[in-house]
Parts: structure tokens; sequence; C-alpha cells
């Protein structure tokens, strides 16, 4: 069986799912291909099949060729009518896995009801409550399937015989963009220092997309809080890297940050948790499936800064409970985010769209 995963650009989470997927279903036979309207740092983590182009008689060509069973568009619902135009007769999969804010997503799904109620074949997306409500909200009588992404923790795991780290290290992993809120991090990791705590703040972004107004915003920002000799910055880091990073963060005795106002799923969050770095985060949302306050990471309310302070420096001086939540963390991952699970979920999707696999 082969499947055609469409969407914009590779970078990010959806990235990451695209290929964990991917990996996921190839011992039940089935192969990938991906298709992104442009070219993006994604590319350098990708070992299947790709195709890079938004014209359509090249997608045209692609689709005539390759004779897919099935097809996945995630986000772009335009793509739907565009793929029958083009001549796709086999079933559409509508995903969805993070649309910014909440108001954004909600503005979205409305706009695109009409063409996804008549195009999609099924819906696809994680048990993420802001979606869950969303989804059904716009889609009552739509086909859905809702459950967990998943995560290799076979490969991206903890890595043995890394250097010891000569301060504690605050990881952080987005977009300079508003809904990753990196004016939080800032906050917090200034107010860490203020407190005493020897710091060191890594931010791993993909520059390409960052908007120019924000990367001024935050440099200045940076500059007002005397940051500056605390922070380096890593762009568009190779995937099978970053557990050496998470490690490291880990090993330090500090933490993995995220400040996101909303997310859908939050894969960076998952890694991190694989490769034992104990995660402070905001309620994202779709944190809820794995993040547990103080059992499998620390969880602070959006925009508090004390709070997230205060709860940051527990887990950097309470090392039994930073112990225990690193275990727990890697431990809920592996048996809850398991590929064989997410495989076993996306064939009964196949199931219902009468497709044998």
């Amino acid at each position: 069986m082969k499947i055609l995963f469409v969407y914009y650009y590779p970078s990010g989470g959806v990235e990451t799912l695209a290929r964990q997927r991917s990996k996921a279903l190839k011992n039940m036979g089935i192969k990938f291909h991906f298709l992104y309207f442009y070219k993006g740092p994604g590319l350098q983590n990708i070992n299947e099949t790709v195709f890079v182009t938004n014209n359509d008689q090249n997608i045209q060509n692609i689709i005539k060729r390759e004779k897919y069973d099935a097809m996945i568009v995630c986000s772009d619902y335009t793509f739907l009518p565009r793929a029958r135009r083009l001549g796709y007769k086999g079933p559409l999969i509508y995903e969805v896995q993070g649309l910014g804010p909440i108001y954004a997503a909600n503005k979205y799904l409305k706009s695109g009801q009409p063409i996804v109620q008549k195009y999609a074949n099924c819906l696809l997306y994680p048990r993420t409550p802001h979606l869950m409500r969303l989804m059904d909200e716009y889609f009552p009588l739509k086909a859905k399937h809702c459950f967990h992404n998943c995560i290799d923790t076979e490969t991206f795991r903890y890595q043995d015989g890394l250097p010891a780290e000569s301060a504690q290290l605050i990881g952080w992993v987005g977009r300079l963009e508003d809904n990753k809120n990196w004016k939080d991090l800032l906050e917090i990791a200034a107010s860490l220092i203020k407190r005493k705590f020897k710091m060191k703040i890594w931010i791993f972004t993909d520059d390409t997309l960052d908007k120019p107004e924000q990367v001024k915003a935050f440099q200045l920002k940076v500059q007002q809080l005397k940051l500056k000799e605390f922070i380096t910055m890593y762009k568009n880091v190779p995937n099978k890297e970053m557990p050496t990073y998470y490690t490291r963060i880990g090993n330090s005795g500090g933490f993995l940050c995220s400040t996101s106002k909303t997310e859908g799923f939050g894969y960076a969050i998952v890694e991190a948790m694989s490769c034992l770095c104990p995660v402070v985060t905001t309620d994202s949302d779709g944190i809820k499936s794995f993040i547990f306050h103080n059992k499998t990471g620390k969880i602070f309310p959006h925009g508090n800064i004390s709070r997230a302070t205060a709860e940051a420096a527990d887990l950097l001086l309470n090392t039994s409970l930073k112990n225990s939540i690193r275990q727990n963390a890697r431990k809920y991952v592996t048996e809850n985010l398991s590929p064989q699970i997410y495989a076993n979920n996306f064939k009964n999707l196949l199931k219902s769209l009468h497709l044998n696999v």
C-alpha cells in the first residue's frame, strides 16, 4: 500500500509526525511518500521519497504515476478539491495537528467547513481537547479518527557517555512567534538567574520561519534583560542530533521549557521526555495527554512568571523529584505513545475506508 502525505512546508512537529508515522507503518507494508509545496529545513531529516512542488502539472503527474491508495492532507483544506481536480480518485484523509491559538484554529476550521465536509472521506487528529471540541462542532456527522501521535523511543532516547555540563541548562524549541511565546521564556530565565541559579539557555529555532519583527523584538528583549551572555542559538539542527541535546540538558540538572499558548500536540516535549530531559510547560492544551503535574513534568499557568519560576526552581533543587519525573516521563511515553499503538489505530482508520492492510 502506498500513501501520499501532503503539507505546506517541512518543519516542526508536523514534519516529525510524518516521519514517525512512516516508520510506524512500514512493518505493515505501508509506504509513504511526502509532498511539500515549498522547500524547508526539515528536508534534511527525510529518508522517504519526497516531492517539493506546488505546480498543478507536476502534482498531477505524481498522482497519475504513483497511483496512491490514500492521501493524507494536513491543514490545507483547499488541496482537497484540488486533488480531485488533478485526477485523484482515492480516499482523502483530512488531518489537523495544530492550527495555532484556539481562536485561530476555530476561525480556520469554520472557514474550511464546507470544503472539508464535501471532499474529505474522514478526519484525523490527536486527542487534544480544543481540537476534539472543534472537530465535533464543525463536523458532527463526518467520520473521525482521534488518537495519540507516536514516537520511536528505541531510536529517540537517552545518549550515554556525554561530558558533564558547566551550568544547568534551559532548553527551548520553537519558532520566534507569538504563539510559541518566547517572551515568557526570557522572563523565566532572567528570574532564575536573579535567584543565583547558574544557568545557560539553549534556544532551538527554525529561522526560515521567523518573522523579522519578531527577531528584532527578541533581540531587544534579550538586551533589556541582560541575557545575551547566557544564550546560545541553535538553528535548524537535524532531528537525529536532538537526542544528544536533550540528554545534555537533562544531565545538567536543567529542563526543557515550553511556553506555548496553544499546542496541538507538542513533539518537542515528547522528544525531551523520551531522552530523560524533564519538562516545565504551560498548560497549552496539547500537553494534557502526557504531562501530569509533578508526575511526568511540571505545569504552570500561561503568563504566570512567578509561578513558572517557582516550579522551575523546585525542579532544579529537588533532585529526587526531578529523577522521578525523568523516569516516569520516559515510561509514560514508551507505553502510551508507541509506534505499535499508533499503527494499530491507523490500521483501523484504513479499514474504515475499505482498504486492505
